[in-house]
């Protein structure tokens, strides 16, 4: 069996430093293919990759049965090789974006995005103040004719810089400098390595902005990444 296989480990912490040197659209093919099948909160996953790059096997080493677990491998591998794709089937992650644009319908109702937030001071009168530096992503769901909810889970990075996140209607001229007063909703002073959710229905298409800042509360500046699950139901 060993002859057909080359294998080789991928830590989770590889793949941090890799989405934070490159855009995800950007990275290289083979990336992309495990980032696109690995499964949310397994600590180990088996994927097979074809020397065509397609992926033709998946296995979340923590859901092999406690008994028999070489033999379990063993029948996923001759599966593999024989065209049957063991585990390909199953839900993966939503296709995972650093665009800030984010077109929903009903063949993709669920995207994922990776960005940053800011938060900068300067010194004025002697006095250091905060700036605003906004990220906004545009929500496109216009497809859903008749509404729906629409629900944003957002994991904010470890730094040391809390996130703040306001959800707009699309044609809203954003504040720059003040706390928002007609946001639709918000999640506001998310920890690092905390999660929110925003969640807002909607009873026709229309479109969105999520402004992401670090503001809100007394820190100083810096930067720190975020991780927005978007879809619509």
């Amino acid at each position: 069996m060993n002859e057909n296989f080359i294998n080789t480990w991928v830590l989770n912490t590889d793949m941090k430093r890799l989405r934070n040197a490159n855009t995800i659209d950007d990275l290289p093919p083979l990336i992309q293919i495990i980032v696109q099948g690995w499964k949310r909160h397994s600590p180990v996953d088996c994927l097979i990759i074809s020397p065509e790059l397609e992926l033709i096997g998946r296995q979340p080493v923590n859901e092999l049965p406690l008994r028999n677990k070489a033999a379990q491998y063993h029948f996923f591998l001759s599966e593999a090789l024989e065209g049957k794709r063991p585990g390909v089937g199953e839900k993966t992650s939503p296709p995972l974006s650093s665009s800030r644009w984010v077109v929903l319908d009903q063949i993709q109702p669920s995207i994922e995005v990776l960005d940053t937030f800011r938060y900068t001071t300067a010194t004025q009168d002697d006095t250091i103040i905060g700036i605003q530096d906004d990220t906004i992503i545009r929500i496109d769901a216009t497809a859903f004719e008749n509404g729906g909810t629409l629900t944003i889970i957002i994991q904010v990075g470890r730094s040391p810089l809390v996130g703040s996140f306001d959800l707009f209607h699309g044609d809203s001229e954003l504040p720059r400098e003040e706390i928002p007063q007609d946001a639709l909703a918000q999640a506001w002073g998310i920890q690092p390595g905390g999660t929110g959710t925003i969640t807002y229905q909607f009873d026709k298409g229309q479109t969105f902005q999520l402004r992401a800042t670090g503001g809100w509360v007394n820190q100083g500046g810096g930067i720190n990444a975020f991780r927005a699950r978007i879809s619509v139901q």
